[in-house]
């Protein structure tokens, strides 16, 4: 629990623009790799609850965990750390997490853990639109060509107008809007220590969820309780190693590896579920994957350019 509190510690610091030894750098990848791995276990265990339970009580039960382990962490800390100086943007981007987990848990009752995730994983893109529309920051054509095929990756996955659409598709696509607005409000509330950002989370998640799964309650089977709990240290423990990795490495060295979530989503939705993608939906991923790691290599390179333009003595 030490080691947990110092890493959400760690998020009080912005440290991105220090440049990192590269022992650092495969450090922060490694411990990336971790995190989207446990993510995705995560996901495939969600999967599995909503099978059985509501997912109303499978989203109660992920933030409720979350919160809980904030309590044995931060204790008396907890009121100091939730003060706020955007108060109303924190609470959007609480409201837009619990959106994408809802949207996304809900999802994972009707299709494949791949196909939901390959269509989650445009978030990439549309936050760098995002931040076009409502940031104001430039976006060249280029950039609007990646996101344009990201789209068109997401829209051969879901295939809408065919007899193999599912409506269920629809949910994972909101999914990434939400995480997207997310994002965006998350780089408002930047000035906030990121550890206030993750409780703020945690706090509305679990009181909307609170109000809502009384509703849907079903009592859980004492065999299913270990599976809950697996669920809350999944989620917490992938997050503590995603804090941990943007704080040794630079976010650019890092985003490219956050799509082998679509290899190990694949691959539990195989082994737990009998479920394997089918040719649209690699194909579809295939393109937003590149889509993504385009756009990405478009913002790292204008990011260098800025810097060279900063430190040009002339």
């Amino acid at each position: 629990m030490r080691a947990l509190a110092r890493g959400f510690a760690l998020m009080r610091h912005d440290r991105n623009g220090l440049r990192r030894p590269g022992s650092e750098q495969a450090l922060g990848i490694a411990l990336l790799l971790a995190a989207i791995l446990g993510f995705t276990l995560m996901d495939a265990t969600a999967k599995h609850l909503t099978q059985i339970y509501h997912p109303a009580q499978v989203i109660w039960a992920r933030f409720i965990g979350n919160l809980l382990i904030f309590v044995l962490i931060f204790r008396g800390a907890m009121f100091p750390l939730l003060r706020t100086r955007h108060p109303v943007a924190q609470l959007g981007r609480a409201a837009m997490q619990l959106g994408s987990v809802g949207l996304f848990f809900t999802s994972l009752q009707y299709i494949g853990l791949a196909e939901a995730t390959a269509i989650m994983d445009l978030n990439p893109v549309l936050i760098t639109l995002g931040a076009a529309v409502f940031l104001h920051e430039n976006i060249g054509p280029r950039r609007i060509a990646g996101i344009a095929a990201a789209l068109l990756g997401a829209l051969l996955i879901i295939r809408p107008g065919f007899g193999v659409f599912q409506p269920a598709a629809l949910l994972p696509l909101a999914g990434a809007f939400t995480f997207a607005a997310g994002a965006l409000l998350t780089r408002i509330v930047r000035s906030d220590a990121a550890s206030t950002s993750v409780l703020w989370s945690a706090v509305v998640g679990s009181i909307v969820s609170t109000l809502v799964v009384p509703f849907v309650w079903q009592p859980i089977a004492p065999g299913d309780l270990w599976i809950f709990a697996l669920l809350a240290a999944f989620g917490t423990t992938s997050q503590y190693l995603l804090v941990r990795a943007f704080s040794v490495a630079e976010a650019g060295a890092l985003a490219p590896f956050g799509y082998t979530g679509l290899v190990w989503a694949g691959l539990w939705g195989w082994l737990f579920f009998g479920q394997l993608p089918d040719l649209w939906t690699i194909a579809g991923a295939t393109v937003i994957v590149a889509a993504g790691l385009y756009v990405w290599s478009r913002e790292a390179r204008a990011a260098q350019e800025d810097a060279c333009a900063t430190t040009d003595p002339r």
